[in-house]
């Protein structure tokens, strides 16, 4: 199946006289075995590993299929003014995983 990660960049590495483009992401976990019930919408989360540590890893271009529209899953409290639209990935810690941005997503989102 399709996972979702977040890309934090874009690296490319020569080996032998070829070129490969790479991205460094973040993978996120899949929260519970089933779509939410209100949305219909998956609930994912940047996934860590036993030690705390981000769950990094480096991949080919190649393997990154679709963008994801994420959603964040606010809670009961309004949000700092300050906040900017930029620090989302950091603020929150749950997503929704927006099968409805479009057609294509529609069709692959879990």
């Amino acid at each position: 199946g399709l996972e979702v990660a977040r890309v934090c960049a874009f690296v490319s590495f020569q080996y032998r006289g070829e070129v490969y483009p790479c991205a460094v992401i973040h993978w996120f976990d899949k929260v519970g075995d089933a779509a939410d019930e209100d949305t219909g919408m998956w609930i994912d989360r940047p996934g860590y590993r036993a030690n705390n540590s981000p769950e990094h890893a480096v991949i080919h271009l190649d393997a990154i299929y679709h963008a994801a529209h994420l959603i964040p899953v606010y809670g009961t409290e309004f949000l700092p003014q300050e906040l900017k639209f930029y620090h989302s990935y950091d603020a929150f810690q749950t997503y929704y995983v927006n099968k409805y941005v479009d057609h294509h997503a529609f069709e692959i989102a879990f």
